[in-house]
Formats: structure tokens, C-alpha cells, sequence
């Protein structure tokens, strides 16, 4: 897991992947080098969409863990405390609340490193990443939202990349910075020199044929960047 929580990775999101072969897509991106699986939760309350729930981390758990992957939760979603040890024992590695959906975030961040996963915050476009100023020393990672969430295949809000490098400075360093929204093999390299060091690739992954050179595409991209 070292290696990973270190390195520079694309982290295919199944919001976008094709959910009556939802099996084949995702051993395809793992074959293909993936190492963070990201599955985006939303309930149609905190973000106007509704999507998936324990059931399908749990049914991708052995399939991820076996490729030497996690599984990276993003709940876009009212209440999180409510849900967190449900995704825990589905298997979720990691587990990202968002800070706009948290009366008390310091006590979810403990929650969810209880429960045994690390502890991740997400940041929606128009959230300073100054929020976090007593948050940012008690998790693991922070996501930048590069587009409002709630919907796959969004265009990527440019002044994203000048959040990361903020972030980048702001947060301490061992804390990762994961982006969201609109990620592209034309992006990736000036996202990972901005400061992020997991990039959520949803349409630009699984939005077509070839899945495996699309992943492949947007990793040799984010490691030119580093």
C-alpha cells in the first residue's frame, strides 16, 4: 500500500464504466497498471444524481484487492457518518467525505480511520482549500473537486490547477491531493506539476473501446509530469 499512497496514480472512476460488464471493465484497467479503483457515491441530496452503495464495493472487493489495488469511496452524500463502517466492511480502502456535508469533520475523519481505512476530504470548487485549516492535520488525503460534482463527463474548471498548487503548499506534505473532474490524457502532466498525486479519470477512461490505452494514455501523461 506504501507504494501507492506515494506514487503518482490514475484512479478510474466506475461512474463512467459500462455497469452490465462493470466486472471486465474494471480487470481491464487493472491489467493495464491501475492501482486506485474509484467509485463515486451519491445519494440525490447532496448532489443531484443517485448512484451505488456498499453492495457494489463489496462485490469489486476481491477483484481489486487481488490486482494489489484499492478501492477509493467518495461519498458525495448527506449524513457520511451514517454509511461509513457499511463501505469499511464492503472493503473500501479509502473513504472521502466531503467537508460541506460534515457538521463535525474532525470526529468522520476519526470515524473513518476507526473503521480502518484512510481518511480523505473533498473540497468543492467554490471551497477554499483554507477551510482546512485544523482538518488538514488529521487526514490522510484531500480531493479538489475540478468540477461540481453530481455527473460523469463534466469539462474541467481551469482554475483547478491553481487550488492544487495552493493546496500543495498548504497541506502537510506527507497529506495526498487527489483531483476529480474532467481529467484528460491533455491535462494530467500539469496536474501532477500543480501538486496532485491521484487524478480521478472517469469518461476519459472508460468513455469508448480500447479502455486499456485509454488508461495507458492518461498515466503516461500524469508521469510526464512529475
Amino acid at each position: 500500500m506504501d507504494e501507492i499512497l506515494r506514487g503518482i496514480n490514475v484512479a478510474p472512476s466506475i461512474l463512467s464504466a459500462d455497469f452490465s460488464r462493470l466486472g471486465d471493465e474494471v480487470e481491464a484497467v487493472l491489467n493495464a497498471g491501475a492501482r486506485v479503483i474509484h467509485v463515486d457515491v451519491m445519494d440525490g441530496h447532496f448532489v443531484p444524481n443517485i448512484t451505488i452503495g456498499p453492495p457494489v464495493v463489496k462485490s469489486l472487493q476481491s477483484l481489486v484487492h487481488g490486482a494489489g489495488a484499492l478501492l477509493d469511496v467518495h461519498l458525495m452524500i448527506e449524513r457520511p457518518e451514517d454509511y461509513i463502517s457499511r463501505f469499511a466492511e464492503a472493503g473500501a480502502d479509502v473513504i472521502v467525505v466531503h467537508q460541506e456535508a460534515c457538521r463535525h469533520l474532525h470526529r468522520v475523519l476519526d470515524q473513518i480511520r476507526d473503521a480502518g481505512a484512510l481518511a480523505g476530504v473533498s473540497l468543492n470548487p467554490a471551497t477554499p482549500v483554507e477551510t482546512l485549516a485544523e482538518a488538514r492535520h488529521f487526514c490522510d488525503l484531500v480531493l479538489i473537486m475540478s468540477v461540481n460534482p453530481g455527473f460523469g463527463g463534466q469539462r474541467f474548471i481551469p482554475t483547478s490547477t491553481a487550488k492544487i498548487a495552493r493546496a500543495r503548499d498548504y497541506l502537510p506534505e506527507d497529506v495526498i491531493i487527489e483531483v476529480d473532474g474532467g481529467v484528460t490524457e491533455f491535462n494530467a502532466g500539469s496536474l501532477v506539476e500543480a501538486g496532485a498525486r491521484w487524478l480521478v479519470a472517469g469518461s476519459s477512461v472508460f468513455g469508448g473501446r480500447d479502455v486499456e490505452e485509454r488508461f495507458a494514455a492518461v498515466a503516461q501523461a500524469a508521469a510526464a509530469g512529475v
